[in-house]
């Protein structure tokens, strides 16, 4: 008898005989339902001359019945349908997943949703810290890859043990290395990308270790993909941090403004205000009076008590709104709030180089509590906002009648507001432009009057 080893278990050598009371390591897995330990032994093939003489024939003599073509026939049928498994299989693991593939249609177009919510960015910091300690047990507790135990080099179990304890650092290692690679390449926008770069690393790791039956354990892989996940989330995290901390600047350097704007009134104010008394008192030494010089003295009066309610009342200012059609088409309006003396001079800067035409203005209402007011208009508006990610940029597609409307809801009376914006500039600009593009942004008739093309009448 031949002894024959299952599956897992060492080859030993030729005539090994199983000494009294050898019972198999019980670290080698179960033998298969029904397998045979011991098989007869095969004779040696000999010499034999009168079989060499004997014609052999490659194929087998078919049954009488056919029963060979009908498995040769079932054989290839089955042929065909593993093939075309392996192709389907080929197909599905190149394409991504239904989520994947959402995931990247909202990265294309500004959307980023956030795998693990978290606070603040230096909350995503600590988690990421932690995953960097869990990493680190892993990988020295030796779970991070899974190999086979019974794997045997030159029928020896110690050599297999060693050649797959030092393939499966190397394979460790370029796993690591394809991760670090994503995570410096990440960015808050092809997370789908990078993680399918590294299922990739991990399935052919697989592949290639499979006589070790070696492996990226599914724990340390799936840790692995959180830390990506949750880098991509610290990195839009960041951003937004980043651009909320501009913006809170930028706020501050108009709010130091309009402080500046008006302690020079005010200043001017006393000044005119010393001068009228002085004035005032001379006369009425003189037994003389104006009744021109008390008025005037009864207006700065007022505007020096207009000055200090604006200077302790932080929440009063302009609510504007404007548009520009030359650079954002017809029927878009922003709806912003100022705290200037001057509004205007708010509504210039947003004019400047960033823009191609200046913003036409059609109502500056001023109100006490004009932080309320613009944060109900832009509650009413808010879904027909341009940038559904960023409520700061106040841009709404919505013409100025509806905004008007909305205004006299609000605060019950408007004493001048402009419907209609005049564009001037933008109306000469389009005369001159390519007919190309008067066509894309007017359409065909629309372009020919701006061109200024009328019919000839007969």
């Amino acid at each position: 008898m031949e002894f024959n080893p299952p599956p897992g278990w060492p080859k030993p050598p030729a005539g090994w005989v199983p000494p009294a009371g050898w019972e198999p390591d019980p670290s080698w897995p179960e033998p298969p339902a029904g397998w045979q330990l011991w098989l007869p032994e095969t004779p040696p093939l000999t010499n034999d001359p009168e079989r060499s003489n004997l014609s052999v024939s490659d194929e087998p003599e078919p049954d009488a019945d056919g029963s060979e073509q009908s498995d040769r026939e079932r054989l290839a049928a089955l042929d065909t349908e593993v093939a075309a498994l392996r192709a389907r299989l080929s197909v599905n693991a190149a394409e991504p997943s239904p989520r994947e593939s959402d995931l990247d249609i909202l990265q294309d177009v500004g959307i980023y949703r956030y795998n693990h919510p978290l606070d603040t960015a230096a909350a995503y910091k600590e988690r990421l810290d932690d995953i960097s300690a869990e990493t680190l047990q892993f990988i020295k507790s030796g779970k991070a890859i899974e190999k086979s135990e019974l794997f045997t080099f030159n029928n020896s179990l110690a050599q297999g043990k060693k050649l797959s304890g030092d393939l499966s650092k190397l394979m460790l290692r370029a796993y690591n290395a394809e991760v670090d690679n994503a995570l410096r390449a990440l960015r808050a926008g092809n997370l789908a990308r990078a993680k399918r770069r590294v299922e990739a690393s991990r399935d052919a790791i697989a592949r290639f270790a499979a006589l070790m039956e070696m492996e990226i354990s599914r724990e340390y892989h799936s840790l692995r993909m959180r830390e990506l996940e949750l880098t991509s989330d610290w990195l839009m995290k960041k951003q937004e941090e980043r651009e909320a901390e501009r913006d809170r600047r930028a706020e501050l350097r108009e709010q130091a403004k309009v402080e500046q704007e008006l302690a020079a009134e005010r200043a001017l104010l006393d000044k005119e205000r010393a001068h009228l008394v002085n004035t005032l008192a001379a006369l009425a030494r003189q037994g003389q009076t104006n009744a021109e010089l008390e008025a005037r003295l009864l207006e700065i009066d007022d505007a020096i008590a207009f000055n200090d309610f604006r200077a302790a009342n932080i929440r009063a200012g302009y609510v504007y709104v404007i548009s520009n059609p030359g650079a954002f088409g017809p029927d878009v309006v922003k709806i912003g709030l100022t705290r200037r003396l001057e509004p205007r001079d708010r509504i210039a800067e947003l004019s400047g180089a960033a823009v191609p035409f200046k913003f036409e203005v059609h109502a500056l209402f001023f109100s006490e509590d004009a932080v309320t007011l613009e944060n109900e208009l832009h509650r009413h508006f808010s879904d027909r906002a341009l940038n559904r990610i960023n409520a700061r940029k106040e841009f709404f597609f919505a013409s100025p009648s509806e905004v008007r409307e909305v205004l006299l809801d609000k605060v019950g009376d408007i004493l001048e507001f402009n419907a209609e914006a005049e564009g001037i500039e933008f109306m000469q600009s389009l005369a001159e432009w390519p007919e190309h593009a008067q066509q894309l942004r007017l359409g065909p008739a629309d372009g020919k009057r701006a061109r200024g093309d009328h019919p000839v009448l007969p």
